[in-house]
């Protein structure tokens, strides 16, 4: 929104979990998105994922640094192309790590090495589920970029209730850690048409960077 009523302020959800809106400023939404771009390309670009069960994710996505799949991480696409996963770039750990300090405070430089890139369109969504096929419990961090989307913040024992639901807009981080790191988590609702028309891009991108331990 170009004008709000209360201006939106950053806040803890959870021990650990903090929403900070509007941490990208416009021109680093417009070089982001230009990079998120050049990765989807093939090979191993955005791919539709395949679950175990035989079902497909609505939303696309597309790895760097280590190849993600139900359940597990791969150097190759395994369930896709199978060319060679797009390297990590470090431009892209240092932003990781500065969104991590910025969000929960002074903390050790995490060595980021993976992106998970998922494009939503309008009718795109996302189950609750946890992350936890890393072998380290350093935060994740989240970007947003694109269409304003219902996210779904839960507990780290059920998909179930208690949850909290927010709003993630164009420029959002989301940083989730500590005892909030293996927290159930989702994308009920994506809300079409709602990105920075300056911006260009139909849809939602969701940037997630990770640390494998691997």
């Amino acid at each position: 929104m170009d004008a709000e009523l209360f201006p939106r302020e950053r806040a803890e959800v959870a021990p650990g979990a903090v929403h900070v809106p509007d941490w990208l400023d416009a021109d680093r939404q417009r070089d982001l998105l230009a990079a998120c771009r050049t990765w989807a390309r093939p090979p191993a670009g955005l791919r539709t994922v395949r679950t175990p069960g035989g079902g497909t994710m609505t939303a696309r996505q597309v790895c760097l640094g280590w190849h993600w799949y139900p359940y597990a991480y791969a150097r190759t696409a395994v369930d896709g192309d199978g060319a060679p996963v797009k390297p990590f770039p470090g431009w892209l750990g240092e932003l990781g790590r500065r969104a991590a300090a910025d969000a929960l405070g002074s903390r050790p430089g995490y060595a980021y090495d993976i992106a998970l890139i998922n494009f939503y369109d309008g009718d795109a969504h996302m189950g609750m589920h946890r992350d936890s096929d890393e072998q380290a419990d350093a935060p994740v961090v989240s970007l947003s970029l694109g269409d304003t989307c219902v996210f779904r913040f839960g507990n780290t024992e059920t998909r179930a209730k208690p949850y909290t639901d927010l709003e993630l807009r164009s420029g959002d981080l989301f940083v989730f850690g500590g005892p909030s790191r293996l927290a159930y988590h989702g994308v009920p609702r994506v809300y079409p048409g709602t990105a920075p028309p300056a911006l260009g891009l139909t849809g939602r991108l969701n940037i997630t960077l990770r640390v494998s331990g691997l």
